[in-house]
């Protein structure tokens, strides 16, 4: 009896992650709308729903409904599981993503699908094999536009892959573990002055790590890929209907779970930013409501800056962007790493 719960309590925390995950990334395509109309002076989406809000449930209606286009000369194979693939491996991140505190009932961590030793290390393996998505559908659309797109997006993972990883190292050496819950935890004693974007030394390498994650998701001002004025769309010219949508759903997707992964490594994931100095609220609201509330709030902020810097800041040339992530990024990565390592040899 006791293991039939613990499998339907799997089941059904597995499933409202889900849907909470994939409702979250439609209104944040919403949220994009919006401050970017009030960015540029305009209202953005307000007819559909009061004040706009279910505008993302008529653009899942229209694509869902739109009849699927596919070229004559496409392999329809890899044509076919490119989106497939892009998605499913936003979808995979999630799922060792811590969101709140340990709290178990009959043995099922409630805010954690899956508790890894290699956490970390999962979600930048998964990430990685994203770009596959990508890379596949520039190919196998069998247009000149796509297939530069897709190998401008392998160039991008390539470059900026190495400095992202690089950023997280100095954290991992913080903490001595791959396991989120270990790297939240030790910045959960005084508030911000804990977090390692803070207290723990580790300032540029948050910095790092954003910039490279935003060329990891192929966001302004790193969206050469998908470069409307020079590659018509990039990688998906030639999608249509729910294939489109899967791509569009997983850069979004990635997009919160590079805010997800960013609040736990640098900025205390689903610790209050004032420590011990309020005293600890008990009950309910205290282990469940408020850590989550902190955790979504941060992830919030990510997603925010996200949609401020495409408002503000144009698109940067190709050779910019190559030579801004070898030239500048990947040094400044290793030298994070050597004065960490040198500053724990003879302090820690």
């Amino acid at each position: 009896m006791h293991i039939l719960i613990f499998v339907l309590l799997s089941l059904l925390k597995v499933a409202a992650v889900t849907v909470f995950f994939l409702t979250a990334v439609a209104y944040t395509v919403l949220l994009e709308r919006k401050l970017v109309g009030r960015i540029q002076n305009r209202w953005g989406p307000s007819r559909v729903g009061p004040f706009g809000m279910l505008q993302p449930l008529a653009d899942g209606l229209k694509l869902f409904l739109k009849e699927d286009l596919m070229p004559a000369a496409v392999y329809r194979p890899l044509f076919i599981l490119a989106p497939i693939i892009a998605l499913s491996c936003a979808l995979i991140s999630i799922g060792v993503i811590p969101f709140g505190e340990d709290i178990r009932w009959y043995g099922v961590d409630m805010f954690q699908i899956a508790d890894t030793h290699i956490g970390l290390l999962v979600i930048l393996g998964v990430t990685s094999i994203g770009v596959y998505g990508v890379a596949l559908s520039g190919w196998a659309s069998n247009n000149k536009y796509s297939l530069l797109g897709s190998l401008r997006s392998t160039a991008q993972m390539i470059s900026y892959e190495l400095a992202l990883g690089l950023s997280v190292i100095g954290v991992v050496l913080r903490t001595g573990s791959l396991r989120l819950r270990d790297i939240v935890n030790i910045q959960n004693t005084h508030g911000l002055l804990s977090w390692n974007f803070f207290g723990g030394g580790q300032t540029v390498a948050f910095f790092i790590y954003i910039i490279a994650a935003f060329a990891e998701t192929n966001r302004t001002p790193f969206d050469l890929p998908e470069a409307e004025s020079e590659l018509t769309a990039g990688y998906h010219t030639e999608y249509s209907s729910m294939k489109f949508a899967m791509f569009f759903m997983a850069e979004y997707a990635n997009m919160i779970n590079v805010g997800a992964v960013a609040t736990l490594l640098f900025f205390g994931g689903w610790s209050s930013p004032f420590g011990h100095l309020i005293p600890p609220i008990g009950g309910l609201a205290g282990q469940i409501i408020l850590p989550v509330f902190w955790f979504v709030l941060k992830v919030f902020c990510f997603l925010f800056l996200y949609v401020w810097v495409r408002g503000t800041l144009p698109r940067f040339r190709y050779d910019q962007l190559m030579g801004f992530g070898w030239k500048v990024l990947l040094p400044l990565a290793i030298a994070n790493v050597i004065v960490t390592g040198l500053v724990f040899a003879f302090h820690g």
